[in-house]
């Protein structure tokens, strides 16, 4: 019993998802040289870093789209380096992709109801939901989380732009995720939809932990409470918000000199 215990003990404090030298070569093009990071269970990250820098590949590698050519990823104590994505996903791994993977002609509610039953037991059931469909209630509360009540019922293919990037967060959120990946979702909003987003992703309830991508450095900054630097593949530096905002080197590679 003692040894058990142990065990559990060890996995509840391990970290959410630990990289240790990571590579990925593509032919004799290293995407990412032996990057090492470090994410604490619920800890929100931004890594940032300007195109070419391996942020995309290093997310291809943590949901293993691109699993990597050396080196070791752990998810919440667990060796999921050779795992395939969907192994990773029903040990609550989530990603969110820059092009949109929503269903246009569906309802909001219906996108984001077949995103919790493909993460529920009972996905290859036939039968439709009645009224009292635990997992329809569990669309419905997504639905709320991410300000998208009011449009429920609309075909994706009528939401706005800004509607779109939401419902792809409430997708995410299916199935009681533990750590989620957020790639740029910010591109190509207006400010009003970026203080909704900022709004959406400083809600979430606490234990849910996220990275985000983003090339809007006022969005990632005010929602996250650390941040990794890459250039080239490497990690560059690591530091909290307002350390790597005021950090000259960072000012002059990403935030153009000036940034205030």
């Amino acid at each position: 019993m003692d040894r058990v215990a142990d065990r559990l003990s060890a996995f509840g404090s391990a970290a959410a998802l630990e990289l240790r030298g990571v590579t990925r070569m593509f032919g004799a093009l290293a995407a990412l040289t032996d990057v090492t990071i470090t994410v604490r269970p619920g800890e929100r990250r931004a890594v940032l870093g300007s195109n070419g820098a391996g942020k995309t590949t290093l997310f291809n590698c943590v949901t293993g789209d691109f699993p990597p050519s050396s080196g070791t990823i752990r998810f919440f104590g667990e060796d999921v380096t050779n795992f395939p994505p969907y192994e990773r996903i029903r040990r609550g791994l989530r990603r969110t992709y820059q092009i949109s993977a929503l269903f246009p002609g569906l309802t909001v509610q219906d996108n984001v109801y077949l995103a919790c039953r493909g993460v529920s037991r009972g996905r290859y059931s036939l039968l439709r939901p009645g009224q009292n469909d635990a997992l329809m209630h569990s669309a419905e509360r997504l639905i709320e989380a991410v300000h998208l009540s009011p449009v429920r019922d609309r075909r994706v293919s009528e939401l706005a732009h800004g509607q779109q990037r939401q419902l792809e967060i409430a997708l995410a959120l299916a199935g009681a995720p533990r750590l989620i990946l957020f790639d740029e979702p910010a591109a190509g909003l207006s400010p009003a939809e970026r203080r909704e987003l900022i709004d959406i992703l400083t809600s979430l309830p606490s234990h849910i932990g996220y990275i985000i991508i983003e090339h809007d450095t006022d969005v990632a900054l005010r929602v996250v409470e650390s941040v990794t630097m890459m250039h080239n593949g490497r990690v560059f530096k690591e530091g909290l918000p307002q350390e790597i905002e005021s950090d000259p080197e960072v000012q002059e590679l990403y935030l153009g000199g000036g940034h205030e």
